[in-house]
C-alpha cells in the first residue's frame, strides 16, 4: 500500500505519470476497442492512486491526468464521427462511507447552506455498460452517438434502431430539442445465450466443412459489457440487430427545455416518454438515506438481470447543479459510490525490477494469472523493497490479490510465508546500466546512482517531453526513442528537432519508410513553436508540474522571464543568511516566505522556487535549455478568457456572500476572465462587496475604485452565461 505521506516530489510526478499513461491505455482498450485487460475495481483503484497523490502534489497534476480526460478517443474507429454540443462527463468516485459525507459537505460548503438546509439527491444503481447520447428534434430521432472522449462519439444512430428499449419518436409535447443519455447493455441471461449461439454456429460451421471443431477458435465475449460495446459498434447495422441489446436512461444531455425543476422530476418525464428507467431510482435528504439505498442494491447485486459496479448520486434541484458545475471531466454534483473489492489467489511467478525517470528501482510481481470476478490479473506492484520485506514475499510463493484498494491490482496477503523458499535479493545495483543503487537516509526507495549514464533514465526523461501532456509530438513513440538513443542520435530534448540530419539514414532502416520518416519530421518541425507551459512542463523540472507552469507563466508569460525569475531566486538564496541564534527551522521558514513572495504567484510557494533555482543553477541544465530554446520558438503565454466586462480585470470579493461561497465566486471569476485577488490595491479594478464590508470597503472608496453588490455580480455572471 503506498504511503503517500513518504512520496517524495521526484517519486510522485514519476507515479503519476506512470499512472496517466496506465490509465490512458486502459481507458483506450475499454472505450475504443471494447477488451479491457484490467477490472472495473482494479481502474477505479488505479484512479484513486492517481486522486490521492494529486491531493497531496496538486503542482505536479499533469495535463493528460485521468482526471482531465473522459473515455478514449475514437479515431481509430471504423464509425463516423460526432461531436457532441453538450460533453458528456465523467464521474468522481466514492469507495467509504465517509466519502459520501464528505461528498455532501463539499456541496454544502460550495453553495454556503446552512446546516439545517435539506440537501436532496437522486439514488441509482449504475449499469457497466456503453454510454450513449440520443437527439431528439421537434420529436424525431435525429442521431446516436457513444460517449468517444467525452467531445466527441461514434455515429450509432442507424444500429440503435433495434434496440426496442429507445423510442423512434416522442409524444407531443415533449421539447423541441433533447438529448437522452443513459447506457446500452445486455443482461446477463441474453449474455450467456448469445455465446452459446456463437459458439453452436462455429460448431455448426465446422461440421459443414467437415472439420474437427475446436471452441478456442470462435470469438466470444468476455462479460456483458464487452458483448454491448461489441454489438452496438458494428459498421453493419444488421449484425446489431441479431444482438439482443437494451437501454436504461439516467440523465440528458442538450435541451430546449427541461421538463422539471428536479433530477427526479426530469427523470420522471424521461420515463413518461418510453424510456427505461432505473427501478432503484430514488431520491433521498440525508447521508443516511443514502448508505441504505446503496446497501440495498449491494444486497441485491448478485440477483439483478444486469451487471452494477455501483451507486450514482446527483444533487436533486437543477439550480443547484448549474451553481455547482463541473471540475475537469466530471460535475461537482454527482458522485459514483462503487461496490468493494474481490479477492483470489494465486502464485507469484516472478519479481521483475524496473527504473523509472528518476532513477527508482520499482519490484513489479509476475502472477500465475487469475481470475478475479471474471477478470484475468496477471501483474502486480510491490512498491518498493520495504514492501516486499513486509509481506515476506519470494518467488513461488501463494498469495491473495486484491482487485481493490489504494494500489490495484496489490497482494494483499502472503499464504505461504512460513514455508522454506529461497529470499528475494534486492539488487543493489542498477539493473539497467549496472550503477550502484542506494536509499538515501530516511528513504524506502532505492535509486540508481547512474544518472545521465542510466539508459533508462534517458529514455524516460525524453519520453516525458514528448509526451502528450508535454510536447505531444506524434509519431515518436518509445519504440522510435530506444531507437535513436541506442543510435546515439538524441540524448536532449534539442536532439529531437535535430533528427533532419539524419533523414537519409532513417530512410534505410527497417520499418522506416518515406512517408513515416516524413510525417515524423513533419510532427516535429510542427512543434517548433509549441504551448509554453508544455513545454516547460515537458523539461521535467522537479515540482513545475503542468498546473504550476501554466499558473507560472499567467504571470511571467515567457521563458526568459521564468529564468529571469530562478535566477533572482538564486541571488536571494546566496544573499539570504541565518541570523545569529536563529535555529535552522526558523531561518528555511524566512527563506522560503521570501521566496514566495517574491514569486508573487497563487497556488505557487517556495518549493517551486527552489526547484527552479536548483535547475537553473547547474551548467549542464543552462546548457541543455539554451541548446533547446536554440531549436524551438515557443510564444508568449496567453491565458484564454470568456469575453465579459471585467476580463483582464482584477476583482477583490469582501464581506459575507449570501448566495455563494468564496469558491464559488473566484471560480465565476476566472470564467470570465478575471483574476480574483484577496486584498485592494491600486491595481484593484472591482471591488464586490457583501453585508459586513470593512476595511476593503473602505480603501476601495478612498482609491476611487469601482464597487457593486452581490447582485450586481449575479448579474455580469449572468450576462456572461447568456452570451
Amino acid at each position: 500500500m503506498t504511503d503517500i505521506a513518504s512520496l517524495t516530489e521526484a517519486d510522485a510526478a514519476n507515479r503519476l505519470m506512470r499512472l496517466a499513461r496506465t490509465i490512458a491505455r486502459h481507458n483506450a482498450l475499454y472505450h475504443a476497442k471494447d477488451a479491457p485487460e484490467i477490472s472495473d475495481g482494479e481502474y477505479d483503484a488505479l484512479v484513486r492512486e492517481n486522486n490521492a497523490i494529486e491531493a497531496a502534489f496538486p503542482h505536479l497534476i499533469r495535463a493528460d491526468s485521468p482526471n482531465a480526460l473522459v473515455g478514449a478517443s475514437v479515431e481509430a474507429s471504423p464509425l463516423a464521427k460526432i461531436a457532441h454540443d453538450k460533453r458528456m462527463m465523467s464521474l468522481d468516485n466514492a469507495f467509504a462511507d465517509e466519502d459520501v459525507a464528505d461528498f455532501v459537505g463539499r456541496v454544502r460548503r460550495y453553495l454556503k447552506l446552512a446546516e439545517d438546509v435539506v440537501v436532496a439527491v437522486t439514488a441509482e444503481d449504475k449499469i457497466d455498460g456503453l454510454s450513449l447520447s440520443i437527439r431528439y428534434e421537434q420529436g424525431r430521432l435525429i442521431r446516436a452517438a457513444t460517449r468517444g472522449d467525452g467531445q466527441v462519439g461514434e455515429d450509432v444512430t442507424a444500429n440503435v434502431a433495434h434496440i426496442p428499449d429507445i423510442p423512434q419518436s416522442l409524444p407531443s409535447g415533449a421539447p423541441a430539442l433533447f438529448e437522452v443519455r443513459g447506457e446500452v447493455y445486455m443482461a446477463k441471461a441474453d449474455f450467456l445465450a448469445l455465446n452459446a449461439r456463437l459458439l453452436a454456429e462455429g460448431e455448426a460451421l465446422a461440421a459443414q466443412r467437415g472439420l474437427e471443431f475446436d471452441p478456442a477458435t470462435v470469438r466470444q465475449f468476455a462479460n456483458p459489457r464487452n458483448a454491448a460495446a461489441g454489438s452496438l459498434r458494428q459498421k453493419d447495422a444488421a449484425v446489431t440487430a441479431t444482438r439482443p441489446l437494451r437501454f436504461m436512461a439516467h440523465g440528458w444531455g442538450v435541451a430546449s427545455a427541461v421538463p422539471g425543476e428536479t433530477q427526479h422530476d426530469v427523470m420522471r418525464a424521461i420515463g413518461g416518454w418510453g424510456f427505461p428507467l432505473s427501478p432503484d431510482l430514488v431520491r433521498v435528504e440525508t447521508v443516511e438515506g443514502m448508505l441504505v439505498q446503496y446497501r440495498a442494491i449491494e444486497q441485491r447485486r448478485a440477483d439483478l438481470a444486469y451487471d452494477i459496479d455501483g451507486v450514482v448520486y446527483k444533487v436533486d434541484r437543477l439550480d443547484w447543479q448549474e451553481r455547482l458545475g463541473f471540475v475537469a471531466k466530471a460535475p461537482r454534483w454527482a458522485i459514483a459510490h462503487k461496490f468493494p473489492a474481490e479477492r483470489a489467489e494465486t502464485t507469484l511467478e516472478a519479481i521483475d525490477i524496473q527504473v523509472g525517470r528518476t532513477g527508482k528501482l520499482t519490484p513489479v510481481g509476475r502472477l500465475k494469472p487469475v481470475t478475479v470476478g471474471g477478470v484475468t490479473v496477471s501483474n502486480v506492484t510491490l512498491h518498493n523493497r520495504d514492501e516486499i520485506a513486509r509481506l515476506g514475499v519470494r518467488i513461488g510463493d501463494r498469495v491473495v490479490v486484491q482487485r481493490a484498494g489504494d494500489v490495484i491490482p496489490q497482494i494483499a496477503e502472503n499464504l505461504t510465508r512460513e514455508e522454506a523458499r529461497v529470499p528475494f535479493l534486492y539488487p543493489d545495483h542498477c539493473p539497467v546500466c549496472g550503477s550502484e543503487a542506494v536509499a538515501e537516509d530516511g528513504e524506502v526507495d532505492v535509486r540508481c546512482t547512474g544518472g545521465l549514464i542510466c539508459a533508462a533514465q534517458r529514455f524516460e526523461r525524453l519520453r516525458h517531453f514528448v509526451s502528450r501532456g508535454a510536447l505531444d509530438i506524434e509519431g515518436l513513440g518509445d519504440k522510435s526513442i530506444e531507437e535513436f538513443l541506442d543510435l546515439g542520435w538524441i540524448a536532449e530534448p534539442a536532439d529531437i528537432f535535430r533528427l533532419a540530419a539524419h533523414r537519409e539514414a532513417m530512410l534505410g532502416r527497417e520499418g522506416w519508410k518515406e512517408k513515416s520518416v516524413q510525417n515524423l519530421l513533419d510532427a516535429i518541425e510542427a512543434k517548433r513553436s509549441p504551448d509554453v507551459a508544455r513545454l516547460l512542463f515537458g523539461l521535467g523540472i522537479r515540482h513545475v508540474g503542468v498546473v504550476s507552469a501554466r499558473d507560472l507563466l499567467k504571470r511571467y508569460t515567457t521563458l526568459d522571464a521564468v529564468r529571469q525569475l530562478a535566477e533572482r531566486i538564486i541571488a536571494l538564496r546566496d544573499a539570504t543568511q541565518p541570523v545569529e541564534g536563529e535555529e535552522p527551522t526558523r531561518f528555511r521558514n524566512r527563506l522560503d516566505k521570501a521566496i514566495a513572495e517574491l514569486i508573487s504567484v497563487e497556488n505557487i510557494g517556495a518549493a517551486v522556487g527552489h526547484a527552479l533555482a536548483d535547475f537553473f543553477h547547474e551548467p549542464h541544465n543552462r546548457k541543455a535549455w539554451d541548446d533547446l530554446l536554440s531549436q524551438v520558438s515557443p510564444p508568449d503565454y496567453i491565458v484564454e478568457t470568456r469575453a465579459s466586462p471585467v476580463s483582464g480585470k482584477t476583482v477583490v470579493f469582501t464581506g459575507a456572500l449570501e448566495t455563494m461561497s468564496r469558491d464559488e465566486a473566484k471560480a465565476q471569476a476566472e470564467m470570465l476572465g478575471a483574476k480574483a485577488a484577496g486584498s485592494v490595491s491600486a491595481k484593484t479594478d472591482l471591488l464586490v462587496a457583501g453585508p459586513g464590508a470593512g476595511s476593503k470597503l473602505k480603501k476601495a472608496q478612498e482609491l476611487g475604485i469601482e464597487v457593486i453588490d452581490e447582485a450586481g455580480w449575479a448579474a455580469i455572471v449572468a450576462a456572461a452565461r447568456a452570451g
